[in-house]
């Protein structure tokens, strides 16, 4: 029996421009890419969205879905501090108006992990200022938002506060500290981006008419027999101060993977299995239903947005399959009163994983060579299921 989604539901996928645009020359990301013994691999043309966005935008179109979630580089329209390009906000306004043209909802995110190199020489999220130069070029970019109708204003804080804690560990020459190694997430810098996002929100309702939120990283923590306290604490400094920071916005973004439990040191590893995924992550659709309980919960009934879900694989039948079992789980959630307004999926595009080619989440493929397109059956098949609006 086929199961329906609310009225109204939106269907989608998503991207990010460090990923997918190529020659972001001026990020942070792209200068750590290129520093010897970091162990990452170029970005380089990416897939070259940048010049080929329209290519990606036609086959969510013809796929019959009907939102397409995409960041603005925040070191394209900035490059140097106070320097804003118009030619680059004119850029990101052609895709938007491409997006409406081609009858889809853009969903924009403003921040998605990369910085100008001039933010992050001043120190990052940490500097004194680093609230107000973010709310600056918020100011910019909020004047090619006018019809939009949703915008994240940072992407996973969670993990922000996490890579600048180990950015600052490095700085400090913390010896104690592995490069690679994921710290929790610093609770100062975590406050610092709520101030930013609660200014960066008020902006965007004072200038235009969009709903507006941010992303969080869903964790889906489970406690291990005995650990309820442990858990409660790592639960709140991973993700739940952020969670709390979305009461009162207009809906929260949901992003989830897989699951962890924690025991009495803290989340404890994914061991390996066969199951894993191409990250190493465990095999956990289910992670969705409990991200969005816990998200609604915290969040104080705010409206949840699925911004990201997916899986890394190159057997697409297994992408298929996961996303069958976490769309299920969604639509328990739902059943069970929780507000969930819409699905983007993780990704539309094999894309660039922040140093890595390897693990393949997109519902097309890219020659990197040629830079052409090509559809995988997960694709048409969730557009199936977004015509139909039922599972």
């Amino acid at each position: 029996m086929a199961r329906s989604f609310p009225n109204g539901f939106r269907w989608g996928a998503a991207t990010s421009a460090h990923q997918t645009e190529g020659g972001n020359v001026n990020s942070d990301w792209w200068r750590m890419e290129q520093l010897p013994g970091i162990g990452l691999t170029h970005s380089g043309d990416a897939i070259d969205s940048y010049h080929r966005y329209e290519e990606d935008m036609r086959l969510l179109a013809d796929a019959g879905l009907d939102h397409y979630r995409f960041s603005v580089e925040w070191a394209r329209i900035e490059p140097l501090e106070g320097e804003f390009s118009r030619a680059q906000l004119m850029h990101y306004r052609r895709m938007i108006d491409t997006a409406l043209g081609l009858g889809l909802k853009p969903v924009v995110t403003l921040h998605h992990f990369s910085n100008p190199q001039w933010f992050t020489d001043q120190g990052g999220w940490s500097a004194p200022k680093a609230g107000d130069a973010f709310v600056s070029y918020v100011e910019r970019a909020a004047d090619i938002l006018y019809d939009v109708e949703w915008v994240c204003t940072i992407n996973e804080p969670n993990l922000v506060s996490i890579f600048e804690a180990m950015a600052r560990r490095g700085r400090e020459g913390d010896t104690s500290y592995t490069p690679g190694q994921l710290c929790p997430p610093d609770e100062e810098i975590g406050r610092l981006l709520i101030d930013a996002h609660k200014s960066a929100a008020a902006v965007l309702h004072q200038r235009t008419d969009a709903k507006v939120g941010w992303t969080v990283a869903a964790q889906a923590f489970v406690a291990a027999p005995g650990c309820e306290e442990v858990h409660r604490r790592v639960q709140y400094t991973w993700e739940d101060q952020y969670l709390e920071a979305a009461r009162g916005d207009d809906f929260v973004g949901v992003q989830s993977y897989t699951s962890q439990s924690v025991d009495g040191t803290g989340p404890v590893p994914h061991p390996e299995h066969p199951d894993n995924t191409l990250m190493g992550w465990a095999y956990r659709p289910d992670a969705l239903g409990i991200a969005l309980r816990n998200a609604w919960k915290v969040a104080g009934g705010t409206p949840l947005m699925v911004t990201e879900n997916g899986i890394a694989t190159d057997d697409d039948e297994r992408r298929i399959a996961y996303t069958r079992e976490a769309l299920g789980h969604l639509l328990d959630a739902v059943d069970e009163g929780v507000d969930v307004r819409g699905y983007l999926h993780w990704s539309l595009v094999d894309n660039f994983e922040w140093g890595h080619w390897e693990p393949t989440f997109g519902l097309a493929a890219v020659d990197r060579e040629s830079f052409e397109r090509r559809p995988k059956p997960s694709l048409a098949w969730l557009g199936s299921v977004a015509r139909a609006n039922a599972l």
